[in-house]
Formats: C-alpha cells, structure tokens, sequence
C-alpha cells in the first residue's frame, strides 16, 4: 500500500475590496408635459470633489442632478423667493395657485369637497342663496317699510345714560317737567324733522319700553319662582300678555285717530313707545309687592303709578292729538297736523285723551296680576 504525503490545504485569503474609479451618473428621466421631475427621497451633501473645487475658487456646479429631493426647488426659483439650499418649500401646481389666491380675495371659503358637492354648484348655491336674501329684503322693504321703516327705527335707540335717568325721573314725576313741547332740527337734505331722544327729553325712545318689557317678564319669573310655581311656559305667557297690552293700546288710539279725522297721526314707532312706557310703572308696583308691602300702601302705589302714567300720556299724545298752531307749516315735520280744528272737534279730542288715560288703569291692573 502506498503512502502519500500529507499536504495542508492552502491559506484563505480574504479578497481585496476594489472600487470603480468612475460611476456614471443615471440617465436623467424625461420632462412631463407638467413640468413634473422624479426625484429621489434626500438631497444629500454635495460631492467631495465639488466641495474641494468650491473652495479652491471656482464656481459652485450649477448642475442639478436628476435625482434631487421632490421638495427642492430649483437654484432660481430659489433665488427668486430668498431661499438658501438647505430650507424646505414644497412646489405648488398652477391651479392650486390660482385657488388660493380666488380665497385670499373672496375671503375663507367652506370646504364643499368634503361634502360631496361639487365647486361649481356650490358657487352657484351661493350665489341664489344672495339672491333670495336681497329679493327678501327688497319685499319686506316695500311691503312693510311705509308702515315700520327701519331707518327711522334706529334714531329711536339714540339715547344716553343721562337721557335715560332724566326719562326715568319724567315718567314717574310727570308734573314737575316743563315744557313738553318737542324739538325740530333741520335734516342734511333741507327737510324737518324730530330730533333725536338723546338730544330732546321730550322724544319718545324705544330703549326704554324695550327694558321695561324685559325686566317685567324676568319679575314675573322671579315671582314664581320665590312662590314654587316657576314653569318654563310663566317666560311665553308675560311676554304675550304684555305684547298684547302693548297691541290693543296701539290700536286703540289709532282707531280713535281714524275716527276723528286726526291727520299726521301716523307715527306708529311713536305710539308704540308711548303705550310701553307704562311698564315701568308696573314694575315699581311689583317691585313693592316683592318687598312685602301689602294692603292699602301697595294699592297707593299702583294708583300713584296709574296716575303719574296717565299724565304723562295727555301731556305727551296731545301732540298728536291736538297740535300746536304756534308751529308753522313750514318747520312742522306733519304740516297736515296744523290744520284748523274747530271747537266741537277740539272736544271731541280732549274727551278722546282722558279716554286713552283711563284705559291705562285697565291694562296696568292686568299686568300687575302675575
């Protein structure tokens, strides 16, 4: 049997890593027709070489390879913006653009995508729904404007803090004002008409009757409440009693007015301020009532507040009723309400006034039973 040597096997050797001394650059991918590039996820740091021969003095490489980050902007637009190579500003298309810039003008604009509807129909419900509102106004300024015109309606809320302390004192103490008379100003058009409540203390307002009303409703709650007998439906029924007090007063002196052939008779945010007035001496007779006063000293006070109210009403309606001669035709904002008046209708008149201020006890009596 032959015997052969033994030989080991050879070393292993690890093999020598080797690099390329040049790797080409991708092709570059074609231009959409939306301008659109691809691009890879990261930027990343410039070549070494580049580095070196910027900082050797020649020119930065201008050459933006094709597989930039999608939300670097080319060298000019960057430029163009002030921005440096390491800042993020993601492009927009055109026609997000342009969206934006419609909402800067027109202001913030509802998503309607999110519901489902599409932008053109919704422009177009926006646009009928402007439509109605302005045929709305229109209709109600035609048809109820000669009758309430609401221009009129906001000089009636011209008042002050001082206007309304003295207006306070006026209706509770009616027989220590003097004069009763109104102002007449000069409008910018060369026309006459009433000043305002805040410069005349004789102007009826509406703030007042307004309050009063409110605060009557809230004594009429509170008084349920302290008695254990609140219901929400005690808020509805004050404030429909007192509207339709405030109603049947007003129709009340306009159907005297038609009857009696009084002319100019004809403000009706007048009326309606004159017959809200009497809430506030409903209020002071309540207020007694919460304060424990009873018996005769509560039934005083509601007589003085039905007749403080009462005078109040003939010396503030006879401007209505019986006008002043005194005032020319030609400043009296109603010149048909100069007319003469002989003396069978200046009775009539007068009998109509005390009418009107008796009926005050009736509608203050139903009030004040809450």
């Amino acid at each position: 049997m032959a015997h052969y040597p033994s030989q080991s096997p050879p070393p292993l050797r690890h093999p020598v890593p080797t690099h390329p001394a040049y790797i080409p650059e991708p092709p570059s991918t074609p231009v959409s027709p939306q301008g659109y590039q691809r691009f890879s996820s990261s930027p990343g740091p410039p070549p070494i070489q580049q580095q070196q021969q910027h900082l050797g003095g020649q020119p930065y490489p201008t050459h933006v390879p094709a597989y930039t980050s999608p939300f670097q902007h080319s060298q000019p637009h960057m430029q163009q913006h002030g921005m440096s190579h390491g800042q993020y500003q993601p492009q927009v298309p055109l026609q997000q653009q342009q969206q934006q810039q419609q909402q800067g003008q027109m202001g913030i604009q509802p998503d309607f995508a999110a519901w489902g509807i599409d932008g053109a129909t919704a422009q177009l419900g926006m646009q009928l729904g402007h439509s109605a509102v302005a045929a709305g106004q229109e209709y109600v300024q035609k048809n109820f404007g000669t009758f309430l015109p609401s221009r009129n309606v906001k000089q009636y809320f011209n008042v002050s803090n001082s206007y309304v302390m003295h207006k306070l004192k006026l209706i509770i103490f009616p027989w220590l004002h003097k004069p009763w008379a109104r102002r007449i100003r000069r409008s910018e058009h060369g026309q006459s008409e009433w000043q305002s409540p805040r410069d005349d203390i004789n102007s009826p307002d509406l703030y007042i009757p307004v309050m009063a009303i409110v605060t009557y409703i809230l004594l009429t709650a509170l008084h349920s409440g302290l008695q254990n007998t609140f219901r929400p439906q005690i808020l509805g029924e004050s404030a429909s009693r007192a509207m339709l007090v405030v109603l049947l007063d007003f129709l009340f002196v306009k159907t005297g007015c038609y009857f009696l052939n009084i002319q100019g008779s004809s403000q009706v945010v007048d009326l309606i301020a004159y017959g809200g007035y009497k809430f506030v001496g409903v209020i002071t007779t309540v207020t007694a009532g919460f304060l424990g006063v009873k018996g005769p000293l509560w039934t005083l006070i509601f007589v003085y507040s039905f007749l403080a109210n009462a005078f109040f009403l003939l010396r503030s309606l006879r401007s209505v009723v019986l006008p002043d001669p005194s005032i020319s035709i030609s400043t009296n904002p109603n010149p048909a309400t100069t007319s003469t008046v002989n003396p069978a209708q200046r009775r009539r008149r007068i009998t109509f006034l005390f009418l009107e201020a008796v009926c005050q006890v009736v509608y203050m009596g139903v009030l004040v039973r809450i």
